[in-house]
C-alpha cells in the first residue's frame, strides 16, 4: 500500500505535533504536582440536567447533546469545573481541609448558531476550601510559572474582579436588557457608547462616575489600584478593592508582579465567578490561552458551602504560541538492531533488554530494504561471530548486553 506524498507529509507532521503535545502535557502535570495538586477525572458524558438547571454556566445552545438507550439526554463534557464541584459537594457540605486537583481533559462545544463542533483539551487546576488572598495568589503564580517553564518570552495576566462589577450592578438596579448593553460596551471598551448609555439610564451620578471609569482602570497594578482608590466607592466596593490589593501583594511576594496588569473592565461570560477573575495572553494569539477565577458560590447550587478557585489552559492555543525550539527532547530512535535471520531469537531478546532499560529500539533483518529503515543514534549489527555497535561514527565490538548498555550510557553522559 502506497501513501500519497502529501498525506504522508501530513501524517509525519501529525506525529511530530502529537509528540510535542505529549511533552507539553507531561511538563504541565509535573508543574501541577510540584504545587501539591493530584490528578482528577470526570466522565466524557454528563447528564444534560447537570447544566440545564444551573444559572450562569455553559450556554445551553453550545452543548453537544445525545440520547442514551434509556431515553436520558446526555451532553459531551462542555465544562470541567462544574462536575468536579458537584462530586465534591455530594460528599462534603463544607470542607475541613484544602483539596487541590488538576486535570487534563477534552471539552466539547458547538459554536452558537452554526453546525461547527469544537473539541479542545484543557489543562487546569481547582483549589477547594481556601478563600484567602494567599490561595488566589498561589493559583495565579502557578499559571505564571507554567508560562515561564515554557520559555514564552512575552505574556501578561489580566486580573479583574467579578464581585466588583456585580456589586455595581446591584447598586444600579438595571433591567436585564440594560445590563447586557452595558456589559457589552464595557467589555469592548467602547467609551462613547457606554457614555451615551449611562446618560440614558437613571443611575446615581456617583455610580455613573465609577462605571465610566472602568475602561480606564487598566494597566500596572500599583497605578490602577491608586486610581481606583480615589473613586467614591461604597464600603462593599472598597472591601473588594482591598481584596484585589491583598492578592497583588501576594503576587509581588512571589516576585511575579511584573507579569500582571489589572483590568476592572474584565467581565467573564461564566457568571458563576464570584471574586477574582483572570486571563492570560501570549504573543500572536488573539484569544486568551488561560482563563480562571474564584467561584465561591458555585457549590451553593449543590447545597454545599465550599469556596474554590481554579483556571484552565487551552492546550491547542498554547501549543501554537510555544517557541518551536522549546521542545528540546526530539522524537528519536536510540538503537537500530540489524541481525542475521538465523540469530533472530537471540537478537530480539537483546532488543527487548535494551527496551527494558528505556531505550527506543527498532529491529530489522540485515537484508531489509534500506528505504524502510529509520535513522537511529546508534546501530547494532548482530552476526554469528561478532556484535558491532556503531556510535558517534565509531565501531565497537561487544560481547554482552551489559557492555552495550554501558557504552550507550557513556554516549549520553
Amino acid at each position: 500500500m502506497y501513501l500519497n506524498h502529501n498525506i504522508e507529509n501530513d501524517l509525519i507532521i501529525n506525529v511530530e505535533e502529537n509528540f510535542q503535545r505529549q511533552q507539553l502535557i507531561q511538563q504541565l502535570k509535573q508543574r501541577f504536582m510540584t504545587f501539591g495538586y493530584d490528578e482528577i477525572y470526570t466522565p466524557t458524558f454528563e447528564a444534560y440536567d447537570l447544566y440545564s438547571k444551573m444559572n450562569g454556566t455553559v450556554n445551553h445552545h453550545e452543548m453537544i447533546k445525545t440520547i442514551d438507550n434509556t431515553g436520558q439526554v446526555l451532553v459531551l463534557r462542555p465544562d470541567i469545573t462544574i462536575p468536579i464541584t458537584q462530586k465534591i459537594a455530594l460528599h462534603n457540605k463544607t470542607l475541613q481541609k484544602d483539596l487541590r486537583y488538576f486535570y487534563i481533559l477534552d471539552v466539547f462545544r458547538q459554536a452558537a448558531e452554526t453546525n461547527k463542533h469544537r473539541e479542545s483539551t484543557q489543562a487546569g487546576v481547582e483549589y477547594f476550601g481556601n478563600p484567602s488572598p494567599e490561595a488566589d495568589g498561589e493559583i495565579i503564580t502557578l499559571a505564571i510559572q507554567i508560562l515561564q517553564d515554557l520559555n514564552i518570552p512575552h505574556f501578561k495576566i489580566e486580573i479583574g474582579h467579578a464581585g466588583f462589577f456585580k456589586q455595581l450592578v446591584k447598586e444600579m438596579n438595571l433591567k436585564q436588557q440594560e445590563l447586557n448593553l452595558l456589559k457589552s460596551s464595557i467589555q469592548a471598551k467602547n467609551v462613547p457608547e457606554m457614555e451615551q448609555l449611562l446618560k440614558a439610564l437613571s443611575i446615581d451620578p456617583t455610580l455613573q462616575k465609577i462605571v465610566a471609569s472602568l475602561p480606564f482602570l487598566y494597566g500596572k497594578p500599583i497605578e490602577v489600584l491608586k486610581k481606583a482608590n480615589e473613586l467614591p466607592l461604597s464600603e462593599t466596593l472598597r472591601a473588594t478593592l482591598k481584596n484585589i490589593t491583598a492578592i497583588f501583594n501576594v503576587l509581588d511576594a512571589y516576585d511575579v508582579g511584573e507579569n500582571i496588569v489589572i483590568d476592572f473592565s474584565l467581565i467573564n461570560h461564566m457568571d458563576y465567578y464570584s471574586d477574582i477573575i483572570f486571563q492570560g495572553f501570549i504573543d500572536k494569539i488573539g484569544k486568551p490561552v488561560l482563563m480562571g477565577g474564584r467561584y465561591d458560590r458555585l457549590a451553593d447550587q449543590f447545597s454545599a458551602n465550599i469556596p474554590a478557585i481554579g483556571f484552565a489552559f487551552d492546550i491547542d492555543l498554547l501549543m501554537t504560541g510555544i517557541p518551536t525550539d522549546n521542545f528540546l527532547i526530539k522524537r528519536k530512535i536510540d538503537v537500530l538492531v540489524y541481525y542475521e535471520k538465523k540469530l533472530e531469537k537471540e537478537s530480539l531478546a537483546i532488543a527487548n533488554n535494551l527496551r527494558k532499560s528505556n531505550y527506543t529500539v527498532v529491529t530489522y533483518p540485515v537484508d531489509v530494504n534500506q528505504t524502510r529503515v529509520p535513522k537511529a543514534l546508534s546501530v547494532l549489527q548482530i552476526k554469528e561471530d561478532k556484535w558491532v555497535l556503531e556510535m558517534n561514527k565509531k565501531q565497537m565490538f561487544c560481547s554482552s548486553i551489559e557492555e552495550i548498555i554501558a557504552l550507550l550510557e557513556n554516549r549520553e553522559s
